[in-house]
């Protein structure tokens, strides 16, 4: 009796299989083949045709032919991940199977049900704070090259709207952006798409490229995967279609960072990997253990002495290089202002100062602009809270390096990619015995940092992984009071001094960004943590 339940079940879920892509995978759009007037090419033959032209309009298809692959599960998951929970994650890895059996457009709206039902689309900024790093790391530098080629482009994507607009206009210089827009009630998406034909971004777009193709008298080309079995209904103003073939992606390259059209700087987000299925497989299959391997490396560096510890943190996987270390021992006892040194640290990660005692075999005292309860529970140096206040940072800084060794991070914030942010001259006024250190961190799971996360969690998540490493650069000591009294030089001159060296020694690229900067962009607020 339970073997013909059994079969009556799995005989009904393969019919549910068939009956379901057939009700929701309605053909929509304009087939290629409907289109008897439109002329259609292979993607090598684009590039000679753009050149002919300086007035072309391109009109593109974003998954199929700017990115190398073609899977959007990554970018979903990084949604149901970074937006939602880690059950919601889990919720959609397990649905993969599932989702490899149902048809693409029947795929598609199941992934934005789980990722997006129930996210507040007010607080929803992961499409320009976690995503546009992941797309760019995807791009393929062919077709980046024929998107440089047009005057005007036009992105066309299956994907909803709020996951590519930030990465399409402010990456890849993309004038229009039509992707598919969700549907909300009372501030909340319900995890449903807009009927394409009822949907009014759509609609503006084409009458904005027709009008302007009327004014410009331009030629409007489209580009497209031949594997794509519907097309979008902007394509029918296309006079010639170039296809994209899978078999052509496969022998694409990345395109190179230096060619990025808008540096990468900034970016948000706790994974540190592409969320294929086998890596978010792989990652859930390591969280029982990296939770518990960070409780006891935490707790290791908090109860035990440095000579104690350091060892026993190292056999669990955590490295640690240092480099020109001899360097501290060409002191300059001929010096103005406190006793201890100064060491002026550019940013990583919140462990900085906690790497640089491992390093130093000793604990350095750290101020921080901004620091979390739990965070300053659970340091094994001692901590100090910057104000922002010029003098009374000023002077709680002094009394600090009256008693011993400080490090501060003037940069104000982490920044994760190979930049350095601008420099605060305070550390300039306070000592003549500064030590720059170049800091440089590595992980292979989570990030260690959070812009619109919840910092209290910052270093848990760096020691989940694995083997984090450090890289702590000690460089030749500078002067900075003697000067600035001196008149010799400004504190902002010495602060820029100490950034380019910084950036010289770890091949990091100077800016004047700054922590403001930084937070309005990720979190859409100025960095201020509450206590």
């Amino acid at each position: 009796m339970v073997f013909f339940k059994s079969f009556s079940f799995i005989k009904f879920v393969l019919i549910l299989f068939r009956v379901l892509p057939k009700h929701y995978n309605k053909q929509k759009g304009l087939q290629i083949s409907s289109a008897s007037d439109v002329y259609v090419e292979s993607f090598p033959q684009f590039k000679h045709r753009c050149s002919e032209s300086s007035e072309t309009t391109l009109i593109f298809n974003v998954e199929g032919t700017l990115l190398r692959s073609s899977s959007l599960f990554p970018y979903f998951m990084l949604v149901a991940f970074e937006a939602g929970s880690i059950i919601r994650a889990l919720l959609l890895l397990l649905l993969y199977p599932f989702l490899r059996l149902i048809s693409e457009e029947m795929s598609l709206k199941v992934m934005v049900l789980v990722c997006f039902m129930g996210i507040k689309k007010e607080s929803f900024r992961i499409g320009s704070s976690v995503l546009p790093k992941f797309f760019m790391e995807d791009v393929s530098a062919e077709s980046f090259a024929a998107l440089r080629m047009a005057k005007k482009k036009i992105g066309v994507t299956e994907l909803p709207q709020v996951m590519v607009e930030s990465f399409l206009r402010d990456y890849m210089e993309v004038d229009v952006v039509v992707g598919r827009e969700l549907k909300e009630i009372g501030g909340y998406y319900v995890g449903l798409y807009e009927e394409k034909e009822t949907s009014k971004r759509a609609q503006c777009a084409e009458a904005k490229l027709f009008r302007d193709v009327a004014e410009l008298s331009s030629t409007v080309i489209g580009l497209d995967n031949i594997s794509c079995s519907t097309q979008n209904q902007l394509f029918s103003g296309c006079k010639e279609i170039y296809m994209v073939s899978e078999a052509e992606k496969l022998n694409w390259s990345i395109l190179p960072r230096d060619r990025y059209p808008k540096p990468l700087i900034f970016h948000d987000g706790r994974l540190a990997f592409r969320p294929t299925p086998l890596s978010i497989l792989a990652m859930f299959m390591w969280f029982p253990f990296g939770l518990v391997l960070s409780i006891f490396r935490i707790t290791i560096a908090v109860i035990l002495p440095l000579n104690v510890s350091l060892p026993v943190l190292f056999f669990s996987g955590i490295k640690l290089r240092l480099l020109n270390s001899d360097s501290l021992n060409n002191a300059d006892h001929d010096i103005i202002g406190p006793k201890g040194t100064l060491f002026v640290c550019n940013h990583r990660t919140l462990l900085d100062p906690l790497f640089l005692s491992f390093g130093l075999k000793k604990p350095v005292a750290a101020v921080t602009y901004s620091l979390s309860r739990l965070s300053e529970m659970i340091s094994p140096i001692r901590t100090g809270r910057l104000t922002r206040d010029h003098d009374q940072d000023s002077k709680m800084m002094k009394e600090l390096l009256n008693h011993g060794d400080l490090v501060v991070c003037p940069e104000g914030t982490t920044c994760r990619e190979p930049y350095l942010l601008r420099l605060s001259p305070l550390f300039t006024e306070l000592s003549d015995n500064i030590v720059p250190v170049g800091m440089d961190s590595h992980v292979t799971m989570f990030h260690g940092t959070t812009a619109g996360g919840s910092k209290c969690l910052d270093p848990f998540f760096f020691m989940m992984n694995p083997d984090p490493s450090y890289t702590v650069r000690f460089l030749n000591r500078v002067r900075g009071a003697s000067l600035c009294k001196q008149g010799d030089r400004s504190r902002y001159e010495v602060a820029n001094v100490v950034q380019s060296e910084l950036g010289k020694a770890l091949g990091f690229e100077c800016t004047m960004h700054t922590r403001k900067d930084k937070y309005l962009s990720l979190a859409g607020n100025e960095g201020l943590v509450s206590a």
